[in-house]
């Protein structure tokens, strides 16, 4: 039940690294490649890690945990790149960093005894499991969770303890728990999983809306939960009984952009409702004949990422073409590289999380003045999630950006569609 995590505030140094935006030619040497290349891949994601994870027991890890084995074949060739990749059953093993960050959030002890909610691959606990005494872990899809057992028990994993059924209900035979990680989004914090939290413990858990969500550490004091807010996130919506039973209803069909002119701000100044900022900050102009609040993008160091992101629910079904427009300022962006870019990528997910389509709009470069452009998407009919994200992905320089827009119909489009 590990859901599809979009890639956390880190460093990038190639655009593939970002959503995979470049292809991947898979081939059976790629899948077959020996271990020392293996072991090399990992080291190099984990020096992209360690630049935002400080832990050194984490890291370490990250480093020895073969991720690959927790990957489909048709996909390991992906494995030490930083994304999200499927796993079947509508779900997917979250991207290094994010397990990563996750991980030490949780501040780990070698005495606690760990629930996680939502197995997955197995991952996540693989992760946890040198970290800490044992890990209890729950995956209400049954294939998933036979699979992750049998392979984290091939693995060596001894002190992973795997269950299939209702994460949500906890695993109260072994209760309380020092800690609780939390890698699917449910709407409030389930009340089984506060009674099964030791005091004292802490609970990493992404709360909100299908998809305006914050990941928190909740704290136990006293019978009370103290909450902090980590940060905007985004983890792919649950599926069953508990997505069902949310008490805010959402369309997820009809495409809704967020704060697409970033007037408002969380209180940490940074724009509501979008995640996974990287190099970006909101500028307020008051100069000038067109004063504005927009959204600035800097990036000094080629091959570097900086971006924000946002995701909604768009039914391919319903909808045949989606129309963007965005209002740009380009200051010296220059592209150096082939697999570089400057603007706007918007990628659609089908209903297993799967990409069924992607799209550009682009590239901005050199300096000009502020501008108003529009473009057209064809929607896949498979669609049912919309990422947007906005940055300089390997490109150089300042990129201004505000006003950004979406408009669904069903016209069938001619625009930009790969």
């Amino acid at each position: 039940m590990s859901r599809m995590v979009a890639i956390h505030q880190h460093p990038c140094l190639r655009l593939q690294l970002v959503f995979a935006y470049a292809a991947i030619l898979l081939s059976s040497e790629a899948i077959a490649q020996p271990a020392d290349e293996w072991s090399r891949a990992r080291q190099n994601l984990v020096e992209l890690i360690a630049e935002g994870v400080k832990n050194p027991r984490v890291l370490d890890a990250a480093r020895t945990t073969e991720r690959h084995l927790f990957v489909p074949e048709e996909h390991r060739a992906k494995a030490y790149f930083d994304m999200s990749l499927p796993i079947g059953g509508g779900v997917t093993i979250s991207p290094p960093y994010v397990v990563a960050f996750m991980t030490e959030q949780l501040d780990p002890h070698p005495t606690d005894r760990v629930l996680e909610i939502g197995t997955g691959s197995g991952y996540q606990a693989a992760m946890l499991s040198p970290l800490v005494a044992d890990v209890y872990t729950i995956e209400i899809v049954e294939h998933l969770g036979n699979k992750a057992a049998k392979r984290l028990q091939r693995l060596g994993y001894d002190n992973v303890h795997v269950r299939v059924g209702d994460g949500f209900k906890g695993w109260p035979e072994h209760a309380p728990f020092d800690k609780i990680i939390v890698t699917c989004s449910p709407e409030k914090i389930p009340h089984p999983l506060v009674d099964q939290l030791k005091e004292g413990g802490k609970m990493l858990i992404p709360l909100g809306k299908r998809y305006q969500q914050s990941l928190c550490l909740i704290t136990k004091r006293e019978g009370r939960l103290e909450q902090q807010v980590l940060e905007p996130t985004f983890f792919v919506p649950m599926t069953g009984r508990a997505e069902t039973l949310r008490n805010v209803k959402q369309d997820d069909g009809i495409p809704v952009l967020a704060n697409g002119s970033f007037e408002l701000l969380s209180e940490e100044q940074t724009p509501a409702n979008w995640y996974y900022l990287r190099q970006a900050e909101i500028v307020s102009e008051s100069e000038g004949v067109h004063p504005r609040k927009y959204l600035k993008l800097s990036n000094a160091t080629p091959g570097r990422a900086a971006q924000v992101l946002q995701a909604t629910g768009l039914d391919g079904r319903r909808y045949r073409e989606l129309e963007l427009s965005v209002a740009v300022q380009p200051i010296d962006v220059a592209i150096p590289e082939a697999d570089s870019f400057s603007g706007i990528y918007v990628r659609f997910y089908d209903q297993q999380r799967r990409e069924v389509g992607s799209g550009k709009f682009g590239p901005w470069t050199g300096s000009a003045p502020w501008a108003e452009y529009a473009t057209r998407f064809r929607v896949p009919p498979e669609a049912r999630i919309l990422m947007i994200s906005a940055g300089l992905y390997g490109a150089t320089g300042e990129l201004g950006i505000d006003d950004i827009r979406i408009d669904a119909s069903a016209t069938i489009a001619k625009g930009p569609f790969d």
